[in-house]
């Protein structure tokens, strides 16, 4: 792998010089853009909007429109906005992990320390497994700054990008009924069906299924055939009472 952003985790008065590696990568298929009329790939051009002639990117720069003005905004200009922050993951307070809604996760990268048995690393690592907290940080990756969580996964150390509050949309909007009225009893059998579907949490058991489909879909089309597709038939319950569904559901689950 190769690492995306070198600086350091600043843990109090201590310094963790560390690389950051992505953890998480795409599995859809990768496509192109073609002339249906005879398969040739489209490309796209950066265009002078005036000129009409293409730019090259060594030519092209960043601006920000304000006041009807661009005004050009380089390197320089961003890294001054935030200097100290620019090569730091400042952890700022350490906090429980499950109080974090998971509306907040963007994406995570793996964190190398400089040395293999770096001590300070060590010691972040093990202090957070033993508390249970997550360091809550920010730091500046690709000109942007970002909030995230510092939390253990196995023997490293992660970080965990998440949003900032603002960029969580208000819900007030939706039509929800504040108070629904739901019955002990359908409410003692939501719990139950909860229950009998609980287990431990294990990704591994799910695949991309969809896009295994439609690799299978596209072999078959290269040699000519059309692959078989399983047709999802869609459960229908025999009442429409909410209590008589759940009752259902449960059967359902024991006969399976």
């Amino acid at each position: 792998m190769r690492s995306i952003w070198k600086g350091s985790i600043g843990f109090g008065l201590v310094s963790i010089p560390v690389k950051l590696f992505s953890a998480v990568q795409t599995s859809s298929l990768d496509f192109d853009m073609l002339d249906s009329r005879d398969h040739s790939r489209i490309r796209y051009q950066r265009i002078n909007e005036h000129t009409h002639k293409e730019v090259p990117f060594d030519k092209i720069v960043k601006g920000y429109k304000l006041d009807d003005e661009y005004i050009v905004v380089d390197e320089h200009d961003f890294e001054d906005a935030a200097p100290e922050k620019s090569k730091i993951i400042t952890i700022e307070s350490f906090v429980n992990v499950d109080e974090v809604n998971p509306m907040f996760y963007e994406t995570s990268y793996y964190t190398e320390p400089d040395t293999k048995n770096n001590k300070a690393y060590g010691l972040l690592l093990q202090a957070l497994v033993k508390s249970k907290k997550a360091g809550l940080a920010r730091f500046v990756l690709r000109s942007t700054e970002s909030l995230c969580i510092v939390h253990p996964v196995k023997n490293l150390l992660v970080v965990t990008r998440i949003r900032f509050a603002q960029e969580i949309r208000d819900a007030d909007d939706l039509n929800i009924a504040d108070d629904m009225t739901i019955s002990k009893k359908e409410l003692d059998m939501g719990l139950a069906l909860i229950d009998q579907y609980a287990e431990k949490f294990d990704v591994s058991k799910f695949k991309d299924e969809y896009n295994d489909s439609l690799l299978n879909i596209i072999k078959a089309k290269s040699k000519g055939k059309r692959a078989t597709v399983k047709k999802l038939k869609p459960h229908k319950t025999t009442g429409t009472d909410l209590y008589d569904q759940l009752m259902e559901s449960l059967k359902t689950k024991k006969g399976a």
